[in-house]
């Protein structure tokens, strides 16, 4: 079974051909970056508008490189929620006009649910991917979004944490643009981090221990003292300081503030396994600390399937389809998901 999926949620353009929830047969995405570059984020009319204009011919493209005409889809999924709207609707609005014109099914799916999907895609048949069995726990993160979640089934999810302000995407894009590290910011201060010192700089923790906290995750106040408080949390002479030494010490402390709260989540719940997605789940360093936790299973989608992707969005679709699954053409898109994020206390 074929299923196009299209991702259209933020700024990348993106649509693939996955056969049977597994094989990916394609998968094209058009990045928005260099228009969205010389605004150091994302500009919401812009996306929207490039949206508008390549569409089409991303579509176009995955069918081609899938080997496939449309009358070989038997289905067609699309990010319905969350994500910014305007864009958001440029790929909802096609999605349902092709599933209409060609009479197939039609799968609004969640762009989140579709992130921890990732992991279990596969680009050969030759070396396919074991999936982690559930229950297990899901670590997401993103520009927009941070979140620990246990995870019962492609859709049973139960947030047990999230971002009370800011994600950590978020704050790895505004520590960048501050200091002219380069955009987007995650793989900016990656690469950069490199060639500092993560101890250079003893940048805190966030203290959130009240109500239903435990595993929630804060990033205003390390931003606050990376971009506004840089001085009291040096902790070596100023003319050694290198741009290395502040990406990397704010880069072990932005991870160091998810591990904190994901290990308490495995400690509490005894679930060893553990699921990445999102693009902060391309991050070096984060992937290098997950490898090294003794005695738990750590799964990562490959760098690729990290960033948004219209083969998440397929895979996960046809887990809907072959459930009986549909969504009706009058499906609306989101903004917001309620549930991934929270107020304190």
């Amino acid at each position: 079974m074929n299923i196009l999926g299209i991702e259209s949620s933020c700024d990348e353009c993106a649509a693939a051909v996955v056969e049977d929830g597994t094989w990916v047969l394609s998968n094209v995405v058009a990045t928005q970056i260099p228009f969205h570059a010389i605004y150091k984020g994302v500009v919401p009319e812009i996306a929207s508008r490039k949206h508008t204009e390549w569409i089409y011919g991303v579509v176009e493209e995955a069918l081609l490189q899938a080997g496939l005409e449309p009358a070989g889809l038997d289905g067609v999924a699309v990010t319905a929620h969350p994500g910014l709207l305007g864009s958001l609707l440029v790929g909802l609005s096609f999605a349902k006009a092709f599933a209409w014109a060609r009479n197939i099914p039609l799968i609004a799916v969640d762009h989140m649910l579709a992130h921890l999907y990732a992991s279990q895609l596969s680009e050969s048949k030759a070396a396919p991917v074991v999936p982690a069995e559930y229950p297990f726990l899901g670590l997401l993160v993103s520009g927009g979004h941070s979140i620990i979640c246990r995870v019962d089934d492609f859709d049973g999810v139960t947030v047990l944490g999230t971002t009370i302000d800011d994600a950590v995407g978020e704050a790895f894009d505004k520590v960048s643009n501050h200091y002219g590290f380069g955009y987007p910011g995650g793989a900016a201060i990656d690469k950069l981090a490199q060639t500092g010192d993560p101890l250079a700089f003893n940048f805190p923790l966030p203290k959130l221990y009240k109500g239903e906290h435990r595993y929630d995750l804060s990033y205003s106040g390390l931003k606050t003292a990376v971009i506004n408080q840089l001085e009291q949390f040096r902790r070596k002479p100023a003319s050694e300081v290198r741009p290395g030494d502040i990406a990397a010490s704010f880069q072990k402390t932005a991870v160091d503030i998810l591990l904190r709260s994901l290990f308490r989540a495995v400690e509490d719940t005894g679930l060893r396994t553990i699921v990445g997605g999102g693009g902060v789940a391309a991050n070096s360093y984060l992937r290098r600390l997950l490898g090294e936790g003794q005695g738990l299973r750590c799964i990562f989608p490959p760098l690729k399937l990290c960033g948004d992707n219209g083969a998440m969005i397929a895979g996960l679709g046809y887990r809907y389809l072959i459930r009986g699954e549909r969504s009706p053409l009058t499906v609306r898109a989101s903004a917001r998901v309620k549930a991934f994020k929270r107020s304190y206390p």
